[in-house]
């Protein structure tokens, strides 16, 4: 059963971000820690932190940290919708945030739709240059750790 969901979180940026990576919206686990793809069994955050050969952060403030100190930003298209738990497929009278903005106000040289929701809603709202990579989600386990680790790659030649 869909829900109207505001999203929760604003945006991580800072005037040095190169490299703006987007999802779609926040899942119900996502939204209940405050945090940008917290799920337990998301694969972001460790695919993230091995491409950079850092230490998995934990914390919000770590992770928001983490992105800061790579130059990247992390924001999701969808401002509100209606959406069934965590079910892209299932999103209604999606708002976009306002990512031109965002855009505008850094040095942001990429944008990288973290799976195929994100991307077609990127393309339909906001603009057709952008490359789309794999979902970390748990819901997306046809690929491998090694798989998603070698198409995040494509982020550092950007920063």
């Amino acid at each position: 059963m869909n829900e109207f969901v505001h999203h929760p979180f604003a945006p991580v940026f800072d005037k040095n971000s190169k490299v703006l990576l987007l999802g779609s919206f926040p899942s119900p686990k996502s939204r209940e820690i405050g945090f940008y793809f917290s799920h337990p069994q998301n694969r972001f955050w460790r695919i993230l932190s091995t491409l950079f050969g850092e230490e998995l952060p934990l914390s919000n403030e770590e992770k928001k940290q983490f992105l800061l100190k790579h130059n990247l930003a992390l924001w999701d298209v969808i401002s509100n919708c209606e959406i069934d738990g965590a079910s892209d497929s299932s999103i209604k009278n999606a708002k976009v945030n306002n990512i031109k903005q965002l855009i505008k106000n850094t040095k942001i040289k990429a944008v990288f739709c973290l799976g195929n929701t994100a991307g077609k809603l990127y393309k339909k709202y906001v603009d057709n240059n952008f490359f789309t990579l794999p979902s970390t989600s748990p819901a997306n386990c046809a690929f491998s750790f090694e798989y998603l680790l070698n198409k995040y790659a494509e982020i550092k030649k950007f920063l």
